[in-house]
């Protein structure tokens, strides 16, 4: 039957079922009947007891009428939710706004952050471990950055990878960069041979910055290079040695100009690319994600507005900043709002609200793995010595969400989903726990997302389609497939994909609920209750979250099997009790047991970053194929790693680095968190 508070494509895709159609009608006739029973008994009433019984009864009977009819369900959830819609409605209106008038004025990231400068030049901008830079001081390095760069030859449209640790020279970097309309790629600074030389090439990289620290892993790579790209190394201090054929731009910049180039340089404009963020998806290695400026503004003033930010906060993010959380969401509250931003070199769990004491934040950052560790450390005065009045981040699960706010004192969670490239994304706005966000039951098509079937044939990650070739939603409670609807000319709807076109196209689906729309396809299984909140169930297809960060199977099948002498490999997620995300998992095809797990640990240790480290190795003896070769993926996760149900051995990753043999104790220890992945 459908829902009272269905859309039309609910109606459409029930109809399109002949049994459904059947019942609905069979309904309207029973209500129909029930209704004209009624009538005639209030105009019995009526007639022969006067209007003084009539009336009450007419008012019972429409009241009757009403509750059997269902439609009170629907008043009973627009009444309830309406506070939270009129809420956000205003938020989005309020946005959308501010979003026209930057792209009226065609106005880029540089241009809003130079207001600010003239405004409030001494205000601290960035925090970086006691350092603070003031909005000056990041202006002047961006500036200098710039100079170095154009008398240099670069100009706009060039690309300028930049790997780095997090530090306050890692945004006036890309920041400076931009000013000439450069593009800057934001390599992950934990990539190493094969993955980071991907990410340096599949972005046509003209030159590439690193860091100091980050030396040894670009010697790696620096003979297999293209010979055109340009490498710029930057140390603590001036004058010190560079890698070979190397630049040495900290001493560059000491004497370059602090004022912004003008001559010969082409002025970005509120359009152009910005920077590529890599996103790892179902299709391999890292993926540049395109960010305009346009799109940089919309997502940092999204989450500002409809999250509750200030001007007058000070946030804190311990998250990196080559991603969209940590380098978009909160360094875009200091570009684009003129707050002040705190960040660190790395995360730790024990100074996190110790952090925030001390520079008095009021906003802090996280992702679902921090708070856990967070959680565990011990009781502390600083838990709730803290200004902090909201958190807001992605992955905080509901299992510890009570305890989390109870004992850190947060009085409200601002729990958002979204995909750096794509457009389904949402914020919790009223606090329900484990809930990332909502949608309207009242006004569903102001933001126009659903959910909608998925086929498990395909481990969830394709829609599930009727006779008609179209999609179906999914009813409330039932899980699904996350959409966003693409409408090209709508900053908060548009789709702009990856530099690879192949990869685009992937991650879009098309004729929905009509023939010739489309939208983007977020990998990610939600469900929506009755009243429209929506609550993260899983990921789909080829690709699992561990640590904070998406890992792509197919990249880590490609390395495991190349350190096992090319076996079938194949790699896969396993939940683990109390745990975000899923731990990666490898089976490996061998019957002899020839694969030597001491080599095998030291090689992926060179080749995959420590997050996309399988924590679990399973030896196979044996292994079923599908029809096209492939291996059956989804039987093995359904055994996930407990050794008691499977007949192969099985290894873990211990903490030195090791994989040693999983025993059940072992495992039972494992579960109980006593032994840490």
């Amino acid at each position: 039957m459908v829902e009272p508070f269905a859309t039309g494509d609910d109606q459409l895709n029930s109809k399109s079922v002949s049994s459904d159609r059947f019942r609905l009608v069979l309904l309207y006739v029973l209500q129909l009947t029930s209704v004209g029973a009624s009538i005639a008994a209030v105009v019995l009433i009526w007639y022969y007891m006067g209007w003084e019984f009539g009336l009450p009864a007419l008012l019972i009977t429409l009241v009757a009428v009403f509750i059997a009819s269902g439609w009170w369900r629907w008043w009973h959830i627009a009444f309830v939710t309406a506070p939270r819609d009129i809420k956000a409605l205003t938020r989005y209106i309020k946005l959308l706004g501010l979003v026209r008038k930057h792209a009226k004025n065609n106005a880029t990231i540089g241009d809003i952050f130079a207001e600010f400068v003239s405004k409030q030049p001494e205000k601290a901008c960035l925090i970086f471990e006691g350092r603070s830079w003031t909005f000056r001081e990041v202006n002047d390095y961006s500036n200098r950055l710039a100079n170095v760069f154009h008398s240099h030859g670069y100009k706009h449209g060039d690309v300028v990878g930049l790997l780095q640790e997090n530090r306050p020279e890692f945004v006036a970097t890309w920041l400076g960069l931009s000013k000439l309309g450069v593009i800057v790629p934001l390599i992950n600074h934990n990539l190493r041979k094969n993955a980071l030389m991907h990410s340096v090439t599949v972005a046509n990289c003209n030159a590439l910055i690193y860091g100091e620290a980050l030396a040894d892993a670009v010697a790696e790579i620096a003979d297999t290079l293209p010979s055109a790209v340009a490498l710029y190394q930057v140390n603590e201090v001036a004058q010190k040695p560079v890698l070979a054929n190397a630049k040495d731009l900290t001493t560059l910049l000491q004497s370059a100009s602090k004022e912004l180039p003008v001559n010969g340089v082409t002025k970005p404009n509120h359009h152009d690319k910005l920077i590529y963020i890599y996103t790892s998806g179902t299709t391999g290695l890292p993926k540049a994600a395109v960010i305009t400026h346009s799109r940089y503004i919309f997502i940092a003033a999204a989450i500002s507005l409809v999250a509750g930010f200030r001007a007058d906060d000070t946030f804190y993010t311990p998250l990196p900043l080559y991603h969209t959380a940590g380098g978009m969401m909160s360094i875009g509250q200091a570009l684009l709002f003129g707050a002040t931003v705190v960040t660190r070199k790395k995360f730790s769990a024990s100074q996190f609200f110790a952090d925030c004491q001390k520079y008095n934040c009021t906003i802090a950052q996280y992702i679902g793995e921090m708070c856990r560790y967070i959680l565990a450390t011990p009781v502390s005065p600083t838990d709730k010595a803290h200004k902090v009045r909201l958190i807001f981040g992605n992955g905080l699960r509901p299992q510890i969400w009570p305890q989390f706010v109870e004992r850190f004192n947060i009085p409200r969670v601002a729990e958002f989903y979204g995909a750096t490239e794509g457009n389904a994304n949402i914020v919790n706005i009223d606090n329900t726990v484990g809930a990332i966000g909502f949608v309207s039951r009242i006004i569903p098509a102001v933001y126009p997302i659903s959910i909608i079937r998925a086929d498990p044939a395909t481990g969830y990650s394709e829609p599930l389609r009727g006779k008609d070739g179209l999609c179906q939603l999914c009813k409330p409670n039932e899980p699904g497939l996350f959409i966003g609807k693409i409408i090209p000319n709508n900053p908060s709807r548009a789709f702009l994909g990856y530099v690879d076109k192949g990869a685009t196209e992937k991650k879009i689906v098309r004729d929905i609920f009509r023939k010739g729309d489309a939208a983007f396809l977020s990998g990610d299984l939600l469900v929506a209750d009755e009243r429209g909140s929506l609550f993260f169930k899983d990921r789909t297809g080829d690709t699992y979250r561990w640590k904070g960060e998406n890992v792509s199977t197919s990249e880590v099948e490609a390395e495991v099997s190349n350190a096992c002498g090319y076996r079938d490999t194949v790699v896969y997620g396993v939940e683990v009790p109390n745990l975000e995300g899923r731990a990666g998992m490898a089976a490996i095809l061998d019957p002899e047991r020839q694969v030597d797990l001491e080599q095998l640990a030291r090689t992926l240790k060179d080749t995959l970053p420590s997050y996309a480290r399988p924590q679990f190795v399973r030896l196979l003896s044996k292994v079923d194929m599908t029809g096209t070769f492939k291996l059956k993926k989804l039987d093995l996760q359904e055994q996930g790693f407990d050794p008691s149900g499977i007949e192969d051995s099985v290894y873990y990753l211990t903490t030195k680095g090791q994989y040693e043999l999983l025993t059940p104790e072992i495992y039972e220890q494992i579960k109980r968190g006593e032994v840490r992945l």
